[in-house]
């Protein structure tokens, strides 16, 4: 019988090896809450919207789609506001995608990129994929980070990129434009902020699009895939200095952008009120879950995303199966005594809660200040 061939058969490049892909559990459960996806489906009229939208395009499609996406990028200038263009724009397969060609453009082999971490984990995996060097910054033990630490480590390791994720992921955590302006005026490099979770703000949470005026070094990156529903329509954006784009068009692969999903995206945001309409729902099933488990003895980090990261558990990986054999699937994003839970609507809140309750009861120890050895 021939031996099927392993990652070890193959001339893989050294820094790959052993690397592990990124990838949360997909699994078959009632209730999935480990991806902070939007719960809510598609709104009637906005499928119907992007259903007739892309009908429009199919005859069409033995034609290259329009390569520089232009009435899709005046559309998310629109949207964003902030007295942006179309030629500050861009658009690609999901935010990923415009990270990845960020990287493709400013990093590589030789040139290095600094995130805070934890942070959102596909950030060192995409600096790897392009041959850029990661480091790790520090956060503080409550998982924010001040504007003199933010710089203090910027100018120590002078990196050649700079990823801040505002709110962040995993923490829920968000920015202040302090340390924006202060990485800005200290990197000698691109500063990329991560803004996928920005529409869940809590209310004069601010954003780093008032800081792109005069910084050119500066980016900000946005999606459609969270507070827009669109999650499998692989949709992320940025805004920046026109010049960026200028950069992104040097690296980007000829027609990345399918006229479908152009077509998809335009419908969506011809309907951005109606689809940003859960929003404030997700908001407050967000909030119900920072004050149920504040009340429940455990650790919360106050969020401004639609997720919320909780901990205080002395054995994680237990409740997280605990969990799961109740039929509630959540993220274990690798931090010992802490757990992720996204934000759904009140029922998928209510069976969390239920399930979490049904776990800690048998025998889910609460942990370090030992407020609690058993709930």
């Amino acid at each position: 019988m021939t031996r099927r061939p392993t990652l070890a058969d193959l001339p893989l490049r050294p820094d790959l090896v052993g690397a592990e892909p990124y990838g949360a559990p997909q699994l078959d459960v009632p209730v999935a809450l480990n991806t902070n996806e939007n719960s809510y489906p598609v709104p009637q009229p906005v499928v119907d919207a992007i259903v007739a939208a892309v009908a429009q395009e199919v005859a069409g499609l033995n034609r290259y789609p329009d390569r520089e996406a232009v009435e899709l990028r005046t559309d998310l200038a629109r949207y964003l506001g902030h007295d942006l263009t179309a030629e500050q724009l861009w658009a690609a397969n999901g935010s990923n995608e415009v990270l990845q060609q960020l990287l493709q453009a400013f990093g590589g082999p030789g040139r290095t990129a600094l995130g805070f971490t934890p942070a959102y984990s596909m950030h060192p995996i995409l600096a790897t994929g392009t041959g850029t060097s990661w480091l790790d910054g520090r956060r503080g033990e409550d998982f924010t980070i001040s504007a003199d630490d933010a710089a203090k480590q910027v100018a120590e390791h002078a990196p050649d990129l700079v990823f801040l994720c505002s709110p962040n992921n995993p923490t829920g955590t968000a920015l202040g434009l302090d340390v924006v302006d202060a990485v800005v005026d200290t990197a000698p490099g691109m500063v990329i902020v991560d803004e996928a979770y920005a529409e869940f703000a809590r209310e004069g949470t601010p954003s780093a699009l008032t800081r792109l005026p005069g910084r050119p070094r500066l980016v900000v990156t946005r999606t459609m895939s969270k507070a827009f529903a669109l999650a499998g329509a692989r949709l992320g954006y940025l805004a920046a200095d026109a010049a960026v784009i200028d950069a992104l068009r040097l690296v980007r692969l000829p027609y990345h952008l399918s006229a479908l999903t152009q077509a998809a995206a335009r419908a969506a945001l011809a309907h951005t009120a109606l689809l940003l309409g859960t929003v404030e729902a997700i908001k407050a099933q967000r909030d119900r879950i920072v004050t149920e488990l504040t009340a429940r003895g455990l650790d919360v980090v106050p969020s401004d995303a639609n997720f919320v990261l909780f901990g205080g558990l002395a054995d994680h990986r237990a409740v997280w199966l605990g969990l799961l054999d109740r039929g509630v699937l959540i993220r274990d994003v690798g931090l010992p005594g802490w757990l992720r839970v996204t934000a759904g609507t009140p029922e998928e809140t209510g069976a969390f809660l239920a399930a979490l309750d049904g776990t800690l009861q048998l025998g889910g120890a609460l942990q370090q200040d030992g407020s609690k050895e058993k709930a």
